[in-house]
């Protein structure tokens, strides 16, 4: 699998105890598992897939006696918004910081910490500007109402491969991080 493609079993097995769940909200912890497991998979991934839909607030769990439930979450567009609105944003102020860090301490890193940090720290300014167009697209798809964090970023951008460029190892460093863009490209 490519490093950029979703993990596409997660999100299927996401779908699925999110459907079983909304087509039988009636039935207890117990009751789905009979349902899940082994069919689609193992008790483990069922429960890990049963917490992170309820971390991404998409059902909710209620104990009735000494047995659970779980049902959709009946506002989930407007929290999911409001998730993706809290992550781009915490991310964005994130990766300031981290930049502002990155000036200070880039040249005393090895060569591997170099590629590993200016790589990661680039991933994440581009997924971060993707985070801003998703939500300008979701708010009003005629404006763009991030225009100055979009700006921010490509400063960021900028800033990153400065630092980069000005280092002493730049020559063994630029053409592995070029390369790992050339990847999330293709």
């Amino acid at each position: 699998m490519r490093q950029n493609e979703p993990d596409l079993q997660m999100y299927e097995r996401e779908r699925i105890v999110f459907e079983i769940i909304k087509n039988n909200s009636e039935l207890h912890h117990n009751a789905l598992l009979k349902l899940i497991v082994p069919k689609f998979m193992a008790k483990t991934t069922f429960e890990k897939t049963r917490n992170s839909l309820i971390d991404k607030e998409m059902i909710s769990e209620s104990l009735k006696g000494n047995m659970k439930f779980y049902t959709p979450v009946e506002n989930y567009e407007q929290k999911s918004f409001q998730h993706i609105e809290h992550f781009t944003n915490t991310s964005f102020h994130d990766l300031k910081l981290e930049i502002k860090r990155l000036e200070i301490d880039y040249s005393r890193k090895d060569i591997d910490e170099k590629i590993r940090l200016a790589s990661f720290l680039l991933t994440s300014l581009l997924k971060t500007d993707n985070g801003f167009t998703l939500l300008d697209s979701i708010k009003n798809p005629k404006k763009t109402l991030y225009r100055d964090e979009h700006l921010t970023l490509q400063q960021l951008v900028f800033k990153v491969l400065k630092i980069v460029k000005t280092d002493s190892d730049f020559n063994l460093i630029y053409p592995t991080i070029i390369g790992h863009f050339g990847v999330l490209f293709r």
